[in-house]
């Protein structure tokens, strides 16, 4: 017993003999391994920073600025641990660690298919500024203002003010309405004037009332009359209003219906409306 006491105690003092051996012939290694580490670590912390600044002008989503922010970082550290394995002759456990890594990452990216997917969908809405908070959408079926770009979905205000949350992933793969991309949207109107009217004169008139109150800029008012109606000749205009959002749109439209009515009013001119005349046998 005594024997086994002594070879156990004398194995052990041989094995932690050769550890320290090792560490003192690879203690270089091991400060280099250190240094690297930790400045791997701290241009990492900077490079954080710079990233999350640079992108404050570019992209208005804080969670979406410190995403990215992070996933810079995180490579940065990635290589310095990387490159200090290699440094410590650990290139069997740097091979395992990648091994492990990959298999780890293609299990949660089966497992978080939607949520990556999302997340990514987000990332691809804020860099490529094609919608931004404030814009008026349509989308999904949806429409109204949008109040909130997460990194897994937008919420849009319609009309009525109810909120509705829309997956990013939906938005993506949709074709959906900005009205904030443009400032400038050409709107549409219809009406008809009686018989008797002077037709060159309505179509003066109504160019002029519209470029008054519109103006038009380098672009031309369409003014085209469309048909013999049973008790109207009508007609459509197509012109261009300042607007970024539908109800602006319809409210210009609507301004444009009583400026015209104001003025076929003012010059007597007729909109008729259908009459039925009944004749008794």
């Amino acid at each position: 017993m005594e024997e086994q006491i002594n070879s156990s105690i004398s194995n052990l003092t041989d094995k932690l003999s050769n550890w320290l051996d090792l560490i003192i012939t690879n203690m270089p290694n091991i400060i280099l391994a250190l240094v690297l580490f930790g400045v791997a670590y701290f241009i990492s912390q900077r490079l954080h920073n710079w990233v999350y600044k640079f992108l404050r002008n570019k992209i208005r989503q804080q969670s979406i600025r410190g995403l990215i922010a992070n996933f810079v970082s995180i490579i940065v550290i990635a290589i310095g641990i990387f490159l200090a394995l290699s440094i410590l002759n650990l290139d069997k456990a740097l091979t395992s660690i990648l091994a492990g890594a990959g298999v780890a990452g293609l299990a949660i990216g089966l497992a978080l298919q939607g949520t990556i997917s999302n997340t990514f969908s987000g990332i691809f809405l804020s860099i490529r500024d094609i919608m931004n908070i404030g814009d008026h959408i349509e989308t999904n079926g949806y429409r109204g203002s949008v109040e909130e770009i997460t990194l897994r979905y937008i919420v849009v205000r319609e009309s009525d003010n109810n909120l509705v949350v829309i997956p990013n992933k939906l938005v993506v793969e949709n074709p959906f309405k900005n009205f904030g991309l443009t400032e400038r949207i050409r709107t549409t109107i219809e009406c008809g004037v009686g018989y008797e009217s002077d037709l060159r004169k309505v179509k003066q008139m109504a160019i002029r009332t519209i470029q008054d109150s519109f103006p038009q800029g380098d672009k031309n008012i369409e003014f085209q009359y469309l048909e013999f109606g049973d008790s109207s000749i009508n007609f459509q205009m197509r012109f261009w209003v300042d607007a970024t959002k539908n109800l602006t749109l319809l409210e210009a439209k609507s301004e444009a219906i009583m400026l015209l009515k104001e003025t076929f009013d003012a010059e007597n001119i007729n909109i008729p409306y259908p009459i039925r005349t009944i004749i008794s046998p």
